[in-house]
């Protein structure tokens, strides 16, 4: 069968049926193959993910499994790109660090409508849940303490692996956010500040995001490293085996060239934000900031001096899609709100920089 290209974004329900058009073309001794087990990812908002296999592939007895991403209906961030996800998978394919290998990305017209890709599955591995938090909900929750240990240094250690890359050697250049300024600092800070008027509205800027990009603009500095950060550093990012070994890393759409303290103030905000303990504290088990920090300088070396500006840079990160979400889906709450929380803490006498 020849597919045609068609100018409109296909719907969900009939994606698998597209798909199997698709497959039987691009991949060699699928002529009759079929798409099945078509089921959409639990999570990300940022992404459109689905997981399929590919049955009946002459010469092969198992079915083949595969993940198809597209861009979402609604976009959450405004530089996003889904080329720039493939594009970093394929620098990381030779490197120590562990990701899905990618088979075929379509940026023009296409039959789905819209730019997609596809990549490998990963089998036999899962991960930790967003939404219900891990906190209470799911393998995190119901592992021991010793193995929420084990999976929360897993994921520090993974950023390890990337922090190591030579980005630019390996062709990631691209990611320097070079149009917003001279340095990384201020390049994250000028990017942040104009990614949030794009959210809200030029000049809408006010209370503690207002507070927070004025004292990045005052505080700039010279990180000791600039490198590959992934963005969105995290465990439920990290796809894990069955004995809690890190297995590899997922969703690239948020990297940058930076100071790789940022990964980590990523984790440890995200990790605070939804902490449901006394005090936002970590898990049972879970290591304390002072610890994590304390983890990747042994295995780095670097100092991570800068980790406030690092908090409040993370922290601006994740508030513009809460922004962004609040004003698409109209949910009558301000899903930021807990951002603006979390910046007041960091500008409060509690706050440790570690």
């Amino acid at each position: 069968m020849t597919v045609e290209a068609t100018p409109n974004r296909v719907a969900a329900d009939i994606l698998p049926d597209v798909m199997e058009a698709v497959v039987r073309e691009r991949i060699p001794g699928a002529s009759t193959a079929r798409v099945q087990n078509w089921a959409k990812a639990d999570q990300g908002f940022s992404t459109e993910t689905y997981l399929f296999e590919v049955a009946g592939i002459a010469g092969r007895d198992e079915p083949l499994g595969l993940v198809f991403r597209r861009p979402p209906e609604n976009q959450l961030i405004p530089d996003y790109d889904l080329s720039s996800q493939y594009r970093i998978m394929e620098c990381l394919a030779d490197s120590e660090v562990p990701v899905p290998t990618v088979q075929w990305i379509e940026s023009g017209p296409n039959v789905f409508g819209s730019q997609y890709f596809v990549m490998d599955r990963i089998d036999d591995v899962t991960t930790v849940s967003d939404v219900p938090p891990y906190h209470q909900h799911g393998w995190f929750a119901e592992s021991s303490d010793a193995q929420r240990r084990q999976l929360w240094d897993g994921c520090v250690d993974m950023m390890v692996k990337v922090h190591a890359v030579d980005a630019v050697a390996v062709g990631m250049g691209f990611l320097d956010l070079g149009k917003f300024g001279s340095a990384p600092p201020q390049r994250l800070a000028n990017y942040l500040r104009w990614a949030i008027e794009w959210t809200v509205g030029q000049g809408q800027i006010g209370g503690a995001y207002a507070h927070a990009l004025d004292w990045l603009d005052d505080n700039l500095y010279e990180p000791e490293k600039v490198c590959l950060c992934w963005g969105d550093a995290r465990m439920s990012n990290v796809l894990y085996s069955s004995d809690y070994q890190p297995v590899a890393a997922l969703d690239w759409e948020m990297s940058y060239l930076g100071d790789p303290a940022g990964d980590l103030a990523w984790m440890l905000t995200t990790d605070w934000l939804s902490s449901p303990f006394p005090e936002h504290a970590p898990a049972p088990g879970v290591p304390s900031r002072e610890e994590t920090l304390d983890r990747y300088r042994t295995k780095t070396g670097l100092s991570l001096d800068h980790m406030k500006f690092s908090d409040i840079t993370a922290t601006l990160l994740l508030a513009q899609p809460l922004m962004r979400l609040t004003k698409i889906y109209d949910l009558g709450a301000d899903l930021a709100e807990v951002c603006a929380g979390r910046l007041d803490f960091i500008f409060s006498d509690q706050y440790r920089e570690g």
